[in-house]
């Protein structure tokens, strides 16, 4: 596997998950990575240069969601009654 199929399959994953991870983040994942992190450092160097070199050739792209703000409904005005006492 060259590096770059290894930053494209890197890329891909991290697409899916939902964003870039850091190494702990990454093996958490276990055997369900398309390729190892010790293979990405050995042939990087490091975590962060296999990071700088994904976002440099295949940015990893999420879809942002904006929150759904709550719309108040305008309360119904309240009509004001007078009592009028009657005096004798």
């Amino acid at each position: 596997m060259t590096k770059d199929m290894m930053v494209k399959a890197l890329s891909d994953y991290m697409t899916e998950k939902g964003g870039v991870m850091d190494l702990v983040e990454y093996k958490s994942h276990g055997n369900d990575v398309p390729v190892k992190d010790y293979l990405l450092r050995r042939a990087f160097g490091s975590w962060s240069r296999v990071l700088s070199v994904v976002n440099k050739r295949y940015p990893v792209q999420v879809a942002v969601v904006e929150e759904v703000k709550e719309v108040k409904k305008p309360e119904p005005k309240k009509s004001v009654k007078k009592e009028v006492k009657d005096v004798e």
